[in-house]
């Protein structure tokens, strides 16, 4: 074989070689996300199957889904006001195939310590989605027929009127208590284990009001309770004669809208599959009806801007913590 040849040979091998070895070191997230997905994502819901929360993530993964050519399947993990399934996805390992929804509740639970987590720094955020849509509610025989009649009555009576609430700090609680300071009253606060439970006693008279997102809404509906007000920056369409907090007065907002997010170490290019899935999956016609038939309003901000939003959040949560003396309201259970 004549030198030439032999030294093309040789070249031609050494270039096979060193492409190979590039290959061999790619980082293993990039090659991880020219693959992904290649199985089904595991998607936490941190609340119980069969209320609002699931129903709309059910539908939004439903799209997702079929957008990514996997099943995203939902796995719940209810308790502790959200934190349980928020901590599950903090721990979960960054590749994309735990994710989840995180309710923005964790910007306060992370400084009352409920969440092991710092949602400033240990999620990689993907999409917010929709809020809720939260209200007082009471009996039809009630001596309130509006709210300023109870707040007339409360100034009158301090601590005497009562409302149920989901629990401690969650944004139930957290929202009448700004209501309250707002209005200049003081009201005997009854936690529950859960919108349901709360519910359940209002509807049994063992309270005087109910303080929830839209558990209620079929029952006033039905004429077996009356809404007073609602706490979104709008009316909602299906309850448009009743007015906001903000229509009445008090400068107060509480539509808690959850998000989607991963654990922190995300690599970019899943990220972005994920983005991009998630971003077309809330847009869709198939999630904006559920959005509506469960009183959800759509949201939506992309994975950075949802990340600023966090930030945000956490800093007026820290204020609203002090103000509201929450450490203290726990520490008492």
């Amino acid at each position: 074989m004549p030198a030439s040849s032999s030294r093309l040979q040789r070249r031609d091998v050494l270039v096979a070689g060193a492409a190979g070895a590039a290959g061999l070191l790619l980082p293993q997230w990039a090659r991880a996300a020219d693959e992904f997905p290649s199985r089904p994502i595991t998607f936490i819901c941190p609340w119980p199957a069969g209320g609002t929360a699931d129903a709309s993530m059910r539908a939004i993964c439903e799209v997702a889904g079929r957008i990514l050519k996997q099943p995203v399947t939902v796995d719940n993990r209810a308790g502790a006001a959200g934190m349980i399934g928020a901590q599950a996805i903090a721990n979960a390992k960054p590749d994309g195939y735990t994710i989840g929804q995180i309710p923005i509740s964790v910007t306060r639970f992370s400084q009352l310590g409920t969440l092991k987590a710092d949602p400033r720094k240990d999620f990689t955020y993907i999409a917010r989605t929709s809020g809720q849509t939260f209200g007082i509610a009471v009996l039809p025989q009630s001596k309130f027929k509006t709210l300023k009649d109870m707040v007339e009555y409360a100034k009158a009576n301090p601590g005497k009127v009562t409302y149920a609430h989901a629990g401690v700090g969650g944004a139930t609680h957290v929202g009448m208590e700004e209501f309250a300071m707002a209005a200049g009253i003081q009201l005997n606060a009854i936690a529950y284990k859960g919108g349901s439970a709360a519910l359940n006693d209002t509807l049994g008279g063992q309270v005087d009001m109910l303080a929830d997102s839209s558990s209620w809404a079929p029952h006033v509906e039905a004429g077996k309770l009356r809404l007073l007000a609602t706490w979104g920056e709008e009316r909602t369409p299906r309850f448009k004669d009743t007015p906001t907090l903000k229509d009445l007065g008090y400068n107060v907002v509480v539509d808690a809208p959850n998000g989607i997010g991963a654990p922190k170490g995300l690599p970019p290019e899943i990220d972005k599959k994920l983005r991009d899935a998630f971003r077309a999956a809330v847009k869709s016609d198939e999630f904006k009806a559920v959005a509506a038939r469960i009183d959800a309003p759509v949201m939506y901000l992309d994975g950075p801007d949802y990340q600023k939003y966090v930030m945000a959040t956490y800093d007026k949560e820290t204020h609203l913590i002090e103000r509201l003396k929450l450490k203290e309201l726990l520490a008492k259970g």
